[in-house]
Formats: C-alpha cells, sequence, structure tokens
C-alpha cells in the first residue's frame, strides 16, 4: 500500500479547476506550462486580475484566490520556465482568429508611470503622461485594437531611456518602437482600416512613411503650434468653419466645427481643425488632425478622430482595472512578463463582449443551450446589459463572484461546520460554470 501511495505522489496530476469560463480561456495555453503548479498560477493570476479587489498586487490576489502565500505566484513570474513571446504570439493569434479577418481600427500611444528610487529597470526622469510632466517613471510604447466600440490590447514595448542601457540594449526612440509595432502586426496578418495616434507619431515623418509603406489609412494629431516651412509667395489660409454632428459611440451626438487649414498653393499639407465652438476660441481647446483619407464628409473626419479618446480609455482599463502599475519587481523581464499576463486577461474579457461573441456566434449553439435550460444569469439584479468592455467586465465578475465568496468562508466551515451551506455553494459553483456568454449576452 506504501509503494502504490508513493507511485500516486509522483503521477502527474490535473491543475486545480476555478471556474469554467476562466479555465476554458487558459486551456488554449495550457501546453506552454510544463509544470501544472505553473499553469495554476496562470489560472490564479488571470482570476486576481479581473476580480473587483482595488490592487492587483501578488499578495491581494494570492488572498482573494485563496493561496496561503503569494511566493508560488511570485516564483511564476521571476523563476519559472515559459516564454512570453510564445504566450504573446498565441494570444494575438487567437485575437485574429476571432476577427476572422474583420478590419481593425489601431491605436498607437505611449504611457507612463510613476516608479520611486532608480532599482527599477529603465526608470527614468521623463514625461509622464498619467502626472501631465515629468518625473521618475517607466514609459512603454503600446498598440491597442478597436473593433466596434470594444477595445483589445495588441503589442506593448518598453522605452529604454539612453542613461539606463544595458550591454545588450540599443536605444530606440519611440518613434522605432511604434513602427516596429505596425511591421510585427502587418507581418501577423491583421486587416488594419485605421492607424490613431497623436501629435508625438503624427509630426514624424518617420512614422508616418511606415504607414504609407503599408497603405495604412491614418488620423494623427497634431500640435497647434505646429510650423511648416513654405516656399516664397505661398501662405496659409483656412476655410470657412463647418458645423457637424459628431456621434459618439453609445450614438449620442453633439454639434462640433470643423475647418480645412492649407499650406500653399498646392495643398501639398492640410490639417484639420475641431472645436466645439470657435466664437469663444481660443478658451475652448482645438484639435489639430492629419490625415491621408480621402473623406467626402468633413462630419466622417470629425468622427473618425473622436475614436482617438479609445487610447485613454484603453489604458485605463489596464491600470485602474486589471493592475498595470502594481508589481513589485525591479527587473523588466518580471515587468514584462506581468504585463504579457494583463493583456492576456484583458484579451479574456474583450473576447467575452456580446461583439466579439457575435463573430463566432451560431444559431445551433444557442439553440442547444436553450433546449438544455440554462438558467439566464442576466436576471441577476446587478448584471450590465450594456455591450461595453467594462459592462462585460462586471458581469464577468458576477460570475467569479460565488467562487471566491466560497474561498473566502471555506475556512469557518472547518470551526462551524455547516453541510447546508457548502452544498449551496457547490450547486452555485456547478451553475455559475455553465455560464455561456453567447447566451446571456443575448
Amino acid at each position: 500500500m506504501d509503494v502504490e501511495l508513493q507511485i500516486l505522489k509522483h503521477l502527474a496530476r490535473d491543475a486545480h479547476p476555478t471556474v469554467a469560463l476562466v479555465d476554458e480561456y487558459c486551456a488554449e495555453y495550457k501546453d506552454l506550462f510544463k509544470e501544472v503548479r505553473n499553469y495554476e498560477c496562470f489560472k490564479y493570476l488571470h482570476l486576481g486580475m479581473i476580480s473587483p479587489i482595488k490592487r492587483k498586487s501578488l499578495p491581494e490576489i494570492a488572498k482573494v484566490v485563496s493561496i496561503n502565500s503569494a511566493q508560488s505566484l511570485h516564483h511564476f513570474i521571476a523563476n519559472s520556465d515559459w516564454s512570453l513571446n510564445e504566450l504573446k504570439s498565441r494570444r494575438l493569434k487567437k485575437i485574429k482568429r476571432v476577427l476572422n479577418g474583420q478590419a481593425i481600427t489601431v491605436v498607437i500611444d505611449e504611457t507612463g508611470d510613476r516608479k520611486k528610487g532608480k532599482k527599477t529597470d529603465y526608470v527614468a526622469r521623463q514625461y509622464l503622461g498619467s502626472v501631465g510632466k515629468i518625473d521618475n517613471g517607466i514609459v512603454s510604447v503600446n498598440a491597442y485594437g478597436v473593433y466596434a466600440n470594444i477595445t483589445f490590447p495588441l503589442i506593448f514595448k518598453v522605452f529604454k531611456p539612453k542613461g539606463t542601457l544595458k550591454e545588450s540594449d540599443k536605444y530606440k526612440t519611440k518613434i522605432e518602437l511604434a513602427s516596429e509595432i505596425i511591421t510585427e502586426l502587418m507581418e501577423s496578418g491583421f486587416n488594419i482600416e485605421l492607424v490613431l495616434a497623436d501629435s508625438l507619431y503624427g509630426e514624424s515623418s518617420q512614422f508616418l512613411r511606415k504607414l504609407a509603406e503599408y497603405n495604412l489609412g491614418y488620423v494623427v494629431s497634431i500640435r497647434s503650434n505646429h510650423g511648416v516651412w513654405l516656399p516664397s509667395g505661398q501662405s496659409v489660409r483656412a476655410n470657412k468653419w463647418c458645423k457637424f454632428s459628431r456621434t459618439f459611440s453609445n450614438q449620442k451626438s453633439e454639434t462640433r466645427y470643423i475647418r480645412q487649414i492649407i499650406y500653399g498653393k498646392k495643398r501639398a499639407i492640410t490639417y484639420w481643425e475641431i472645436t466645439t465652438d470657435p466664437e469663444t476660441m481660443p478658451e475652448n481647446s482645438t484639435s489639430f488632425v492629419m490625415t491621408n483619407l480621402q473623406l467626402n464628409l468633413k462630419k466622417t473626419l470629425g468622427d473618425l478622430y473622436g475614436l482617438r479618446t479609445w487610447v485613454e480609455y484603453g489604458f485605463r482599463q489596464c491600470k485602474q482595472e486589471l493592475g498595470w502599475t502594481d508589481y513589485r519587481f525591479i527587473n523588466f523581464q518580471h515587468i514584462e512578463r506581468w504585463w504579457e499576463i494583463i493583456f492576456s486577461a484583458y484579451t479574456m474579457i474583450s473576447l467575452n463582449s456580446p461583439v466579439f461573441l457575435k463573430l463566432n456566434q451560431s444559431v445551433q449553439l444557442e439553440a442547444e443551450v436553450q433546449e438544455n435550460n440554462y438558467v439566464d444569469f442576466s436576471n441577476h439584479p446587478q448584471w450590465n446589459h450594456e455591450s461595453g468592455w467594462k459592462n462585460t467586465l462586471n458581469n464577468l465578475r458576477l460570475i467569479i463572484q460565488p467562487l471566491l465568496l466560497f474561498w473566502l468562508i471555506y475556512p469557518w466551515l472547518s470551526i462551524f461546520p455547516n453541510s447546508d451551506l457548502l452544498v449551496g455553494f457547490n450547486h452555485l459553483i456547478a451553475a455559475m460554470n455553465q455560464f455561456k456568454p453567447y447566451y446571456a449576452s443575448g
């Protein structure tokens, strides 16, 4: 008998289940992890990152997923044997497969966050968008996709200031990093319809040449004090302000004004200026944009430029909801792994949104769900019936809630045994595992 126990002890075991929607998403990455414990940590991090806890540090995630110590999660990030590049490649292929050739908008921008001290890799005094000034921090250049008003993460690259470079590093500007991202996305086979970027990239001829190389449409911003050298005898002129109805993602609309700024006689360089009210300028801020699109309607350009707000929205999702800055690592290889797992959790949420589910939803699946009499989870009083990314996150948090509550209360059941409560939790968790997002989302 002792021999049998010793043999069983060394046999490969299955990973502990969490919630079906997390397990099913993570299962596609299972073969990237040689040890079952690493795969379990991968799932626990996804579960912790989408949980409602405010701070997504490893100790806090360990508490919410009922792990005695955060050390195992730290070991998974810092020391375990798995490839970040393979995880990223698998994630991008999954997104591309779900999109199934649909055209997307790509948003390029950088994000910076404060970091104290000088021990963390690539931290330096530089401009940080999160605080709007020069401060000590780390900056990355990011690419997000937008499809039908749902954002999803694509690629990030850290910016390495000259004073922080290691022996194996090569200095690259943010423009070069952004250009590399565009090349990588094109070589991955994404169908990019439009590229949006702020003035850092809009005023870079190098970046615009990269977009032209792939024949990509773009709408980029230009600073209001941006200058252009003109030949002798040519001047700058502005057309009349035209009113248009700016339509937002929630289908509400407001009045805006747009005019064309023409540099020179041949119209080689044309900018557009957008404002809320031209009569109150300069009190009201204006936006200068440049595009290579041949647009017949000024309203179309105004709405296209409005898509740039998805940049800040996408960053907020990582930072405020998933813990982009909550790591406690100083080695960038570890930080990079943390960010890639956040991108994976972010992808999981985006792909569970009604917009993406409809791309792969079939009448047969929906009929099967109805035939099996699944509970309509959308009857929950806190269920959000809108189709946005944060609405989807809210609903997924409701689905994982029973398991998190069970893990929280389970230690008390060893002191105050209650078989009815235990059975009730098991039934509730089993019901959550039947959740079919393509049904509940309608």
